[in-house]
């Protein structure tokens, strides 16, 4: 992980103040709150401010007066109630915003997640730190034989060395052309110098949003199928929500993150096969696909 004294400076004076609230706070998060959590081998998150917690969640679906003075068991089965029949609107009423720093290429994935609002480092009037994301060789796998957009078999010890080599080679003479062409000789504008450096190059940002949208993030995310690199993003991110929100975590855990859906088609053939009936892909009325996927979430 690699924070400049500029930031390590800043979190130790973070971490030094206190504030009095009358707004509800979460220990188990104000513990946590500022201080860095790597990721990879340059990157981090951090939690630099929240609004909310497990009681603004039951507040907003009851639409209530401060806390209220039902127990726990009452809203955590009233949180669980929403998670479970997708009513998101409670969740809303709870934000945290992250600071993150992470490879570009893991950037342009995480963007597409739309529902947050962003404020990235900007290479225009800033210059780039000479971080460079570089996989461990276990995660150096050819493509996947039967996933277009996912990893294979790792890749022998002398092929991995070859491959870190190479990009190790490249991010290093792009970051050394890019230092080149901002110097006072030739004095390119950082905005078109920013252009040369690569994908694996690291960025910060500022990322601010709700619970409901985080969850959703967090179900495509953290899921095994996501790509590694923004998997263990997702994951530690996980770990923030569970001290910010523990009652939403655990409902949040059961019914997306540990959970599976059919379809109604997948539906009448569970209830076939739980009558007795033999079904086989041929006979479900399911593609190969569909057949598969059920059969794995099953088990079998």
């Amino acid at each position: 992980m690699s924070l400049t004294p500029d930031q390590k400076t800043e979190i130790e004076t973070a971490r030094a103040q206190s504030h009095a609230t009358r707004r509800p706070t979460v220990p188990a998060l104000e513990e946590m709150l500022f201080s860095a959590i790597p990721v990879l081998d340059h990157g981090f998150i951090r939690v630099v401010d929240y609004m909310g917690d497990d009681s603004a969640v039951v507040q907003a679906a009851r639409v209530s007066y401060g806390r209220g003075t039902r127990k726990t068991t009452e809203d955590e089965g009233l949180i669980r109630y929403l998670m479970r029949h997708y009513h998101s609107t409670p969740f809303e009423m709870c934000e945290i915003k992250f600071h993150v720093k992470l490879p570009i290429f893991v950037a342009r994935q995480w963007i597409r997640h739309r529902t947050a609002n962003v404020n990235e480092y900007s290479a225009r009037y800033s210059i780039m730190d000479k971080d460079y994301y570089l996989p461990a060789p276990h995660q150096l796998a050819a493509q996947s034989i039967d996933n277009r957009q996912g990893r294979g078999e790792v890749l022998g010890e002398g092929t991995a060395q070859q491959v870190l080599a190479l990009l190790r080679q490249d991010a290093e003479q792009t970051y050394g052309h890019y230092e080149l062409m901002l110097e006072e000789d030739i004095g390119l504008a950082r905005e078109l110098a920013r252009m040369n450096l690569t994908l694996n190059t690291y960025t910060q940002w500022y990322w601010k949003t709700d619970l409901h949208n985080l969850f959703h993030f967090l179900r495509l995310r953290a899921d095994s199928h996501a790509q590694y690199e923004i998997r263990v993003y997702a994951e530690a991110m996980l770990e923030t929500v569970k001290a910010w929100v523990p009652l939403s975590y655990a409902a949040f855990r059961d019914y997306r993150l540990g959970a599976v859906t059919f379809s109604a088609k997948m539906l009448e053939v569970l209830r076939r096969q739980l009558a007795g009936e033999a079904v086989d892909q041929a006979s479900s009325g399911l593609s190969k696909r569909e057949w598969t996927e059920m059969q794995a979430a099953l088990g079998r």
